[in-house]
């Protein structure tokens, strides 16, 4: 009773979110929700969904890219000190932050494509870092790929309600196999990019710092 009444109020407020309006709010409240350090699995997905996989992915775009640079500048600013505590306990992204002051805009790139990296603490790294803003923004097109695999799996499931079974591969034969090729048309970028990464992180930071 709970599932159909939940898919009662999805579907009642489905046209008010797939009007221009709903696109255009959906922007600032990912943007938002990247800026707040959350994860964007659900929400991309959820884009997916309303937009399908190619309206939703360009708008998960500029969304992510709003709330990265945003996070970015007040990593770089007035939540410096805050950021360098988060960070401390995680020396993956404390290498990212070493080397990417010598490996720049592609270390941002590479970093970006690995899934290795959680995309909202990079922002808090790369602020700490030098990289450059020009650098930092232009690697934000290393998120598309992810993007457009989050977006693609959410316009399979077709339903909120069914996020869950997509992820865990429950779901129709037919279903399966367009998220095998989905995954397939992406995995080959992810993995030679989180390679490339910590090739990049051992070269640029040393060994100990990215154990």
């Amino acid at each position: 009773m709970e599932s159909l009444a939940f898919h009662g109020d999805w579907q009642q407020w489905l046209p008010l979110l797939q009007s221009p309006a709903g696109a255009l709010a959906f922007i600032p409240l990912y943007a938002l929700w990247v800026t707040l350090l959350l994860p964007g699995v659900w929400a991309s997905m959820l884009a997916g969904v309303l937009y399908g996989p190619w309206w939703g992915s360009a708008i998960v775009f500029v969304g992510a890219c709003l709330g990265a640079e945003a996070a970015f500048l007040l990593g770089r600013t007035l939540l410096r000190g805050w950021a360098r505590r988060r960070l401390a306990a995680l020396p993956k992204l404390q290498a990212v932050e070493q080397a990417v002051s010598r490996e720049g805009l592609k270390l941002v790139l590479l970093t970006r494509l690995s899934p290795a990296f959680p995309f909202s603490l990079l922002n808090l790294a790369y602020g700490l870092s030098e990289v450059s803003l020009r650098d930092y923004s232009i690697g934000l097109l290393g998120i598309l790929p992810g993007t457009i695999l989050f977006c693609g799996l959410g316009a399979l499931a077709g339903d909120a309600a069914r996020f869950g079974e997509v992820l865990a591969g429950q779901t129709d034969p037919g279903t399966w196999a367009l998220r095998v090729v989905g995954v397939l048309a992406t995995v080959a970028v992810v993995w030679v990019a989180g390679r490339a990464a910590q090739r990049a992180l051992r070269e640029g930071a040393g060994p100990s710092s990215v154990d």
